[in-house]
């Protein structure tokens, strides 16, 4: 008779290998998802906690929340009118950035013309330079236009890093459709706008979406710019939040609280925009 004991032990012992190797990749994914999400929670418990409680050594796990803090920050420290300023400039410079932008990357990756890999050179750099270097020029300019302290300041400035954003994003997803769809189109007599609009749009909406999240999150996040060039009336969630800072006290609980406010919108948009997220990030991947 064949003996298929060694064979049947080789097997279990493979599968017990596998699952001991599954095991630690659960308990990994799991402690590197646990240190990621705790600075998050500490943020949430401390804003809900009294100032005795938020400065307690050792720390207090178990508590009596209270909502003191929201109520204190949006009522007394401006920070509601700071929110709604950054949801206007961060909604309109990303509508902004992706009407001119897209039109861009689709001029850029499916056409030929002079100049193009100059202006490709510009948008792919246009980050590396440092966003302090630009915050006296971006002052004075705003100062002689008499634009200080407006939602329009902020908004052209942020233009100006989430712009190229768009387009680098946007023009690799253009490239990523094939142009036999181009050629047909013009075959059917359909012109370049709307190919543009009816054909390539609504294929390269993952890439699109990418950038809106990236534009949104720059923009709502910025502090630079917004506290050089802003006061009181265009002042927006970052600049609020550092009004707390004083000599005498930090009121963590309301600094906590802003910032659980300030992280709540983009949580928000990511999550009504992960599925196009992820396929924007992963295609081109594979071709």
């Amino acid at each position: 008779m064949r003996d298929t004991t060694a064979p049947a032990a080789a097997v279990a012992a493979d599968r017990r290998r596998q699952g001991s190797l599954r095991a630690v990749h659960v308990i990994a994914l799991l402690v590197v998802i646990a240190f990621c999400i705790f600075p998050f929670y500490w943020m949430v418990a401390t804003s809900l906690k009294e100032q005795a409680v938020a400065l307690a050594s050792p720390p207090v796990w178990l508590f009596e929340p209270t909502l003191e803090n929201y109520t204190t920050a949006l009522g007394k420290s401006g920070v509601a009118r700071s929110l709604l300023n950054s949801l206007v400039i961060a909604v309109s410079t990303t509508v902004l950035a992706l009407v001119l932008g897209t039109p861009a990357a689709f001029a850029i990756a499916r056409f030929e013309f002079p100049g193009k890999k100059e202006l490709w050179f510009w948008f792919i750099t246009n980050r590396m330079v440092s966003p302090i270097v630009l915050a006296l020029p971006f002052f004075l300019l705003a100062r002689t236009l008499g634009i200080l302290d407006t939602h329009l300041a902020l908004v052209l400035t942020y233009i100006t890093f989430n712009l190229p954003i768009v387009v680098w994003i946007c023009s690799d997803h253009f490239r990523s459709l094939p142009k036999d769809l181009d050629e047909a189109a013009r075959l059917e007599g359909a012109s370049a706008w709307r190919i543009f609009f009816s054909i390539c749009l609504p294929l390269a909406a993952p890439g699109i979406a990418v950038s809106a999240i990236f534009s949104f999150i720059f923009s709502w996040n910025e502090l630079l710019y917004a506290l050089v060039l802003t006061r009181n009336e265009a002042k927006t969630a970052p600049v609020a939040a550092t009004g707390f800072m004083s000599g005498y006290e930090l009121p963590w609980g309301q600094i906590m609280a802003t910032g659980t406010l300030i992280v709540l919108p983009v949580i928000i948009f990511a999550l009504i925009a992960s599925r196009q997220l992820v396929r924007g990030l992963t295609m081109g991947a594979v071709k």
